[in-house]
């Protein structure tokens, strides 16, 4: 009895399944990164009432979270049926 064989096809690479959109968001996070990591200076925030001394770096980094939070927020509503 002869082993069954799988037909041959040719095995994508890895950088071969990222998409463009994905290429250009790891691009837009290392960038994004170089920016934090670049401005570590202490500064003030001042938001309604409170103000906050705190490293430039953790102000950037939160409100890059917050981006990606409010990106992904919007990016899972689209894909709803409207009501």
């Amino acid at each position: 009895m002869h082993a069954k064989t799988d037909s041959a096809q040719p095995r994508q690479s890895l950088l071969a399944k990222v998409s463009t959109g994905q290429w250009l968001a790891l691009v837009f996070v290392v960038l994004a990164l170089i920016f934090v990591v670049s401005n570590r200076g202490r500064v003030n925030i001042e938001f309604l009432l409170v103000t906050v001394t705190s490293p430039m770096w953790l102000i950037l980094l939160i409100m890059f979270l917050i981006g990606l939070l409010t990106g992904a927020l919007l990016t899972r509503r689209k894909g709803r049926a409207p009501r």
